[in-house]
């Protein structure tokens, strides 16, 4: 099982907190958040890291069944 990360750009304010938690997953690009890969092994500093960001702009989902890891509702 893996999941895919999505980050939505017109909602990411560059807070950095995604890429403060998890830095092997996370980084800034010209000010946003991007993620360094599309698909990850299930970790949970992924999780950790979209909830913590303010506008809930990461969305973790099960690659596959499209269930939603993160953020919890």
């Amino acid at each position: 099982m893996s999941w895919s990360i999505e980050i939505d750009a017109n909602t990411c304010i560059g807070s950095g907190m995604c890429a403060g938690v998890a830095p092997d997953q996370f980084e800034l690009v010209e000010g946003y958040a991007s993620a360094k890969r599309s698909q990850v092994e299930p970790a949970d500093e992924v999780v950790d890291a979209a909830e913590s960001c303010p506008v809930e702009a990461i969305l973790v989902k099960e690659v596959g069944s499209g269930r939603v890891i993160a953020p919890e509702e």
